[in-house]
């Protein structure tokens, strides 16, 4: 099956879960919710998306002066719709090597600068759990909601564990790693290539880490604008159709709906973060309001960014590349 056609499945069922637990109550509790609230929070994933841009010339240190801030902006966006469209994300990290290469910036640096984005959300969300146990201890907390506490926090523990055994037994990995290459009968060549490879992106994400402190912090603060932006979605479309549900459960299932979307390996979640949240959802505001909540949610966080990314996607990836085959078949 090729990618388009498992992403049109993978939207397909997306749309059909919101659509069979609104049933004929959707289209109506649909038609109350405000446009102008609508455009609010197309604002609010533009701001994330010129956030991130921000992030990422901080996170490139002297080379990000080498990307414009026009420039970035469309980086981030063409690198998140590449996460929107292909299994577990696996895409976004080769969609920025490929662009910051064109700004001669090497693939050791931005894969880097990858993984230590990705290392502030984690950090972020493991502070944003430590707040909200906090919380539940001088706040009682229903059922449905410890339980989403609960899972919340089993997930985050599992990826620390999993960062720190990186860090931690590294070299005994990198072995491990050319053993397996030398078993699998690749020849030495490629696998000292793999190797050098893999110590240019330890050394790139050492000098990384040694950025200035001020920097690192100014990098951290961004990544929790982000993420309070991009989870306060969920509840201000609550808000709008009329639901007043307080803003940490609903943090709590976009956190657990997203992170099953991940793990189903479906183009941007689709169809699994939608049955996750409306498994959650549905007990706590109900089914017809569950299922207009999840097609508003997931319009803003997920359908924005492939109609706005696509087209930035196609301009600064694909058609350079058609226009490189093109000059070459010529």
């Amino acid at each position: 099956m090729s990618r388009f056609a498992w992403l049109g499945l993978a939207l397909l069922l997306a749309l059909l879960v919101p659509a069979l637990l609104g049933g004929s109550e959707l289209l109506p509790r649909l038609a109350t919710f405000s446009p102008g609230l609508m455009l609010l929070l197309l604002g609010m994933i533009v701001l994330c998306w010129v956030i991130n841009a921000q992030r990422l010339r901080l996170l490139l240190g002297q080379q990000g002066e080498r990307v414009g801030q026009l420039r970035s902006l469309g980086v981030v966006m063409a690198t998140e719709f590449a996460i929107c469209t292909t299994p577990g994300g696996s895409g976004g990290p080769l969609t920025l090597m490929a662009l910051l290469h064109r700004e001669r910036i090497p693939a050791s640096r931005s894969g880097a600068v990858f993984a230590m984005d990705q290392l502030n959300d984690l950090v972020f969300f493991f502070c944003a759990m430590l707040a909200i146990a906090g919380y539940a201890l001088f706040h009682r907390l229903g059922h449905s909601q410890q339980s989403m506490l609960l899972g919340s926090a089993l997930l985050l523990c599992a990826a620390l564990a999993c960062v720190l055994a990186l860090l931690r037994w590294r070299r005994q990995l990198i072995r491990a790693s050319g053993n397996l290459l030398r078993r699998l009968g690749v020849a030495e060549h490629r696998r000292r290539r793999w190797a050098r490879k893999l110590l240019r992106f330890i050394h790139a994400l050492a000098d990384t880490w040694r950025l200035p402190k001020r920097t690192l912090a100014l990098v951290f603060t961004l990544t929790c604008a982000h993420w309070s932006l991009r989870y306060s979605v969920l509840y201000l479309v609550l808000q709008g159709l009329g639901v007043d549900l307080a803003w940490i459960p609903s943090f709590l299932v976009q956190m657990l709906a997203l992170s099953a979307g991940q793990f189903s390996l479906l183009p941007g979640g689709a169809g699994a973060a939608e049955l996750t949240s409306a498994t959650l959802l549905a007990p706590l505001v109900g089914s017809s309001t569950a299922a207009a909540a999840i097609l508003i949610w997931r319009a803003v966080t997920y359908y924005f960014y492939l109609l706005a990314g696509g087209p930035v996607f196609v301009c600064l990836l694909a058609r350079p590349l058609l226009a490189r085959w093109r000059g070459q078949a010529g």
